[in-house]
């Protein structure tokens, strides 16, 4: 009965169709392993909808994280000290890190090189490509969700990974 409603709301929120169907996905997930806890909810339509605003403010902060980790990754500097441990570690990560680059799409690879690499603005790699925004989005947001499989396959990237989460802000 929401299914389509909370679609829709979600695709305009996040502007990527694979976002929103993750995010309705989750949240009918969560639903349903709560469901005997939504006998109290006076107002469900509004329940979910507030559901379905959170999910998708904690999607984008985390792919914006996301992005900022890869990103510094992506400089490939060495880390500050002496430490040939972390130094190896970090050569790690950055050697997982093409590894999973050179698994993208060519489209794919190429947006994400532009963004991150180059520094363009969506808008910028749009006009530059000849797509929409959205289209390049959608590139972005399949590169990031590839990565981040790819890197959790590696457990000293992953671990990298998550330190690097703690530590950035």
């Amino acid at each position: 009965m929401y299914r389509h409603k909370l679609y829709s709301f979600l695709l305009r929120a996040s502007g990527s169709p694979e976002m929103a169907e993750d995010i309705t996905q989750d949240i009918f997930l969560k639903l349903w392993k709560n469901r005997e806890l939504l006998t109290g909810i006076a107002q469900f339509g509004g329940y979910i909808y507030r559901m379905a605003q959170h999910q998708v403010i904690n999607s984008l902060k985390r792919m914006a994280r996301e992005t900022l980790i890869l990103g510094e990754l992506g400089k490939t500097q060495p880390l500050a000290g002496p430490d040939a441990e972390a130094q190896l570690s970090l050569q790690e990560v950055t050697q997982s890190l093409h590894h999973a680059l050179d698994k993208l799409t060519p489209k794919q690879k190429l947006v994400y090189t532009l963004s991150r690499e180059r520094g363009l603005k969506h808008e910028e790699i749009a006009r530059y490509l000849n797509i929409s925004p959205s289209t390049v989005n959608n590139h972005m947001i399949e590169a990031l969700r590839l990565i981040r499989q790819q890197l959790r396959t590696s457990p000293e990237a992953f671990t990298v990974l998550l330190v690097l989460l703690v530590f950035v802000p």
